[in-house]
């Protein structure tokens, strides 16, 4: 069984919101370990000690080891890490132990090897889209890679890659496939720039004080005769007077 991290772990007796804000004011975090057909347990863990570790991708996809301070050790595997929404703190950490004869199923990365390289990019010109960055497997303990890769290096334009393509270690499975073959990664043709719209508005303004001219014309000459009426209304008046 591989270990990729091991780090320590106190158990927790006081537990509850109110207890696992005081945790993180002292620098923990609250933590939890299940499965193993043991009852679920809760420990502290050391914040910093945590960011540390959480950037490395294999951190979630390899198995660690707890050293407990009761005296035990216990092997398990990363579940859920929750952070802080606005500060770069860690909140919680599920665990599941891990039983060396037992599978376990977890997500593992996808690494894509080649693509800079393949035809489909180099000669071509097309653009990489990555449909999938991980793929959860089942797997027994000693069987578990850190990743899983699939080849890029002889992908043309408009070709895609499917789960069925990435090759599996021996005691490897995708459960997914027993249902859909689901694309993981394609090559293809850049979008074209839509045109801006510079000379369908510079067409458009002249038609549009055309148009306004048009109409105000009508308007203007409605005013000037209503105006010649005005006018012409009193002098009518004063001649019936004469």
């Amino acid at each position: 069984m591989r270990i990729s991290f091991t780090f320590g772990a106190d158990i927790r007796e006081m537990q509850g919101k109110g207890a696992s804000r005081r945790l993180r004011h002292t620098g923990k975090v609250p933590a939890v370990i299940y499965g193993g057909h043991k009852e679920a347990q809760a420990l502290i863990l050391d914040q910093q000690n945590l960011l540390t570790m959480i950037g490395d991708e294999r951190f979630y996809s390899s198995i660690v080891q707890l050293k407990i301070s009761n005296g035990t050790q216990q092997e398990a595997i990363v579940k859920d890490v929750q952070m802080h929404p606005a500060r770069n703190v860690v909140v919680h950490v599920d665990l599941q132990r891990v039983v060396e004869n037992e599978q376990i199923r977890l997500k593992l990365p996808i690494h894509f090897k080649g693509q800079s390289i393949s035809p489909g990019v180099k000669v071509q010109g097309g653009v990489v889209s990555h449909l999938r960055q991980d793929i959860e497997v089942v797997t027994l303990p000693k069987d578990l890679p850190e990743f899983l890769e699939i080849d890029m290096s002889a992908m043309n334009l408009n070709e895609t890659k499917f789960l069925s393509d990435i090759p599996l270690p021996p005691g490897v499975t995708i459960p997914e496939l027993a249902h859909r073959n689901a694309p993981v990664v394609s090559i293809h043709s850049p979008r074209a720039e839509e045109p801006e719209p510079v000379a369908e508005a510079a067409a458009a303004a002249p038609a549009e004080g055309a148009a306004a001219g048009a109409a105000a014309a009508p308007a203007a000459g409605a005013a000037k005769a209503g105006d010649a009426k005005a006018e012409a209304a009193p002098a009518k008046k004063e001649g019936g007077k004469k």
